[in-house]
């Protein structure tokens, strides 16, 4: 979808819904909170949920509309979060973050995969060491083999810290949950 897709769909001050049952749990049992990249943050559904645990976010969006609407609702609550109109394909990770997060950023459908293929390896070289990469993509066996091949061909060592499937309840689907550690 194009940016003003987006801006259309965030007309709906909710549109995706509630943040994953999966994502809840994992972030709400971490430790340190610590510095999150929301990359495709969207309206901060999970920026802002993030933040109430105790996060620092800083979320980048193309869509004005959605980190508008992020932004009011986090000066609102008076919460660490930071939203950023930008570029996910180009938005450089620097040394703070200590987690990027992705929800629904990867598909891989055959038009997009070279994009996201080089987007999820310049995350990888970007992260810092001992950052956590959470990956939030739709279910799918082909896709998921895909996003694991890039990873184990990246060249980096990286840790599994959860693997497996969350519900999103708004749309009757699951979603592949990968958390990993760059060592």
């Amino acid at each position: 979808m194009k940016k003003v897709v987006y801006d259309k769909h965030y007309q709906n001050e909710n549109y995706f819904g509630k943040p994953y049952s999966g994502l809840v749990d994992f972030f709400s049992n971490y430790e340190p909170k610590c510095r999150v990249l929301d990359l495709g943050c969207g309206q901060g559904r999970d920026s802002l949920v993030l933040a109430r645990m105790g996060y620092q976010v800083t979320g980048v969006d193309i869509s004005s509309v959605g980190i508008s609407q992020m932004n009011r609702t986090a000066a609102l609550e008076n919460l660490a979060v930071r939203g950023i109109i930008g570029d996910v394909y180009t938005y450089r990770i620097d040394e703070s973050y200590d987690m990027v997060l992705l929800d629904s950023m990867f598909h891989f459908y055959t038009k997009d995969r070279k994009k996201e293929k080089e987007l999820l390896l310049r995350i990888l070289s970007e992260l810092k060491t001992d950052g956590v990469l959470c990956n939030f993509m739709q279910k799918g066996q082909e896709r998921e083999k895909y996003y694991e091949k890039i990873l184990a061909e990246s060249g980096h060592q990286l840790v599994t810290i959860v693997e497996g499937y969350t519900e999103y309840l708004e749309f009757a689907d699951a979603f592949h949950m990968h958390i990993v550690k760059k060592i």
